[in-house]
């Protein structure tokens, strides 16, 4: 990344980390955030789709699937590049997280997969909203760069088209 990008980078996660933030919206943002911890949410969704909608049994698994591969690759990939989290001065993060590695968010890549295998089975306008609100949720909470989320969300997307398609 050039120094100009990576300035820019971080003066929008200080401004995700700074602006819109009250005690309560932090509670919430975090509770919502810790449900997507190792894709946990998608992988449930995933699982009571294929429980329930038999018919699409198969549909279901192939794109949990994919959840699960994108959250594979991704861990693969953060091991690889080894980006430190974002370290903003005075502005500590406000979740914890499995590792200090940050790219790609593997929030972001579980959740972009997730939308594009379960869209087709639930509809794009459920399925998207959540997964940009979680993959921004990293940023808001100080764990990740934009960078970091952008690069997850075009992660899961390739995996999440390469397992429905």
């Amino acid at each position: 990344m050039t120094p100009v990008l990576a300035r820019f980078d971080a003066a929008l996660a200080v401004a995700a980390r700074t602006r819109g933030h009250s005690a309560r919206a932090e509670r919430a943002v975090r509770a919502f955030s810790r449900t997507g911890e190792h894709a946990a949410l998608w992988l449930a969704l995933g699982t009571v789709g294929a429980v329930v909608d038999r018919p699409r049994r198969s549909r279901w698994t192939r794109a949990t699937a994919g959840v699960a591969g994108a959250y594979v690759l991704n861990t693969a990939i953060k091991l690889v590049v080894r980006r430190r989290r974002p370290q903003l001065a005075g502005l500590p993060a406000l979740i914890s997280t499995p590792t200090q590695l940050s790219f790609p968010s593997a929030h972001a890549s579980s959740s972009f997969a997730a939308a594009r295998g379960f869209a087709p089975l639930v509809g794009a306008g459920k399925v998207y909203p959540v997964a940009t609100a979680m993959a921004a949720s990293r940023v808001y909470l100080g764990v990740h760069y934009p960078s970091d989320i952008l690069a997850g969300a075009l992660l899961g997307t390739l995996v999440g088209g390469a397992t429905t398609s």
